[in-house]
């Protein structure tokens, strides 16, 4: 009764930040304001670090310098954060047989161009970035945590792994300083904590893309406690030419935007897992990709793709035990 009544007292602070290119939200429950915003502010300066360390648009960021060493036989010593993300990226890039591939770099760079020019990257210049594209021209050494890129001109981009690492790491600096009921959110990833005092989890709506009403009406609910989220998808995130909509999440083996008007909702134990797993599935489509969550301990994945004019839905075994009971 005591836990109870102590949980109930708790007060809701919310708080908001720009970071990692995009806002940032951090929801959490504490005794009082002080409290909430310290430990709020510790969970913001540890997204910068990360973004600081993972950010391929900023050139000093330590996977810029990285990518700078490419084709020169160097190993590069990594700090414990890029080792990290980058040996849980290669367990993706192998397990998802090239779907996932950080080192596709030099293609997503020439989509950015596309997008801001509102015109296709050009195909020769797509051909010429290819060549630098393999997840298996990165070469990690546990023993001595260095990293060595094997081609030259090569560029990673972290963008389908490191927020959902972020994610993650905020609900655990909130953790380490006594803040346990939390969730954060950036972009279309999130991780939560223990769940708001009285309910069974944190409320999250999955959207109904595809359809006239899908700003407007979410399909239904899902229920976060101790999990992570993340929705990958070409819903929010696209470029339309002549009539066709190119996704921001670019396909490694072909070095184009994804075509397939879909979109990917993973639920895992930790961020990374959801936010990689989402990509995967994105580019390997439903048959693979609920073949390779399933075979993933504590992932379930939702897929809505549109390939004609019906809308398709899709759903791991497991996927229903998070949904908000009526």
């Amino acid at each position: 009764m005591l836990c109870a009544a102590s949980a109930l007292a708790l007060e809701r602070h919310e708080f908001s930040r720009p970071q990692m290119g995009m806002r940032f939200q951090i929801t959490l429950y504490a005794a009082d304001e002080k409290t909430a915003e310290e430990a709020a502010s510790a969970a913001f300066r540890r997204i910068k670090e990360i973004n600081a360390i993972m950010s391929d648009y900023e050139p000093e960021s330590e996977l810029s310098r990285l990518a700078r060493t490419s084709g020169s036989g160097q190993a590069v010593a990594l700090s414990e954060p890029l080792w990290f993300v980058l040996s849980r990226a290669q367990e993706f890039s192998r397990r998802s047989g090239g779907a996932f591939d950080v080192t596709v770099g030099p293609c997503v760079w020439l989509w950015r161009k596309a997008r801001r020019e509102h015109r296709l990257p050009d195909l020769a210049a797509l051909a010429a970035a290819r060549k630098a594209v393999g997840y298996k021209n990165i070469q990690l050494d546990p023993k001595r945590r260095t990293a060595k890129l094997l081609v030259p001109n090569m560029r990673l981009d972290l963008g389908a792994i490191a927020k959902g690492y972020a994610v993650g790491e905020a609900v655990a600096v909130l953790r380490e300083r006594g803040i346990v009921r939390a969730l954060v959110v950036g972009g279309g990833n999130m991780a939560a904590g223990d769940p708001p005092p009285g309910k069974p989890g944190w409320r999250i709506a999955l959207p109904l893309p595809y359809s006239p009403a899908a700003e407007r009406e979410p399909a239904r609910h899902v229920l976060l406690s101790n999990a992570s989220l993340s929705t990958s998808g070409d819903f929010f995130q696209f470029i339309e030419i002549s009539g066709r909509r190119y996704s921001h999440v670019v396909n490694p083996r072909t070095g184009i935007g994804l075509t397939s008007h879909c979109q990917v909702t993973v639920i895992a134990r930790d961020g990374i897992t959801a936010d990689g797993l989402s990509t995967c599935v994105s580019v390997m489509g439903p048959k693979a990709g609920l073949k390779l969550v399933k075979s993933t301990p504590g992932a379930e994945v939702f897929i809505t793709q549109k390939p004609g004019e019906k809308v398709e839905t899709f759903e791991s075994p497991g996927f229903a035990k998070f949904y908000e009971k009526p």
